[in-house]
């Protein structure tokens, strides 16, 4: 299988996670009363912490590759 492929794939699902996670942090302060610029800020906080959070995973489990 085209190994460009799966890295796409994969680069894709993290984004995507990464989107879900950050809109439910969106929804969720909002609904905790905070502004709606709070709750971007939180939403963006929440999307580049999982970006942060896939990239060091994947630099330590990159390690353990041939």
């Amino acid at each position: 299988m085209n190994h460009i492929a799966i890295v796409l794939l994969a680069a894709a699902l993290v984004v995507a996670l990464a989107l879900l996670a950050a809109a439910a942090a969106g929804t969720l302060a909002r609904l905790d009363g905070a502004t709606y610029p709070a709750a971007l800020m939180r939403a963006a906080t929440t999307f580049a912490a999982v970006l942060t959070l896939a990239a060091a995973v994947t630099g330590a489990l990159a390690q353990f590759l041939p």
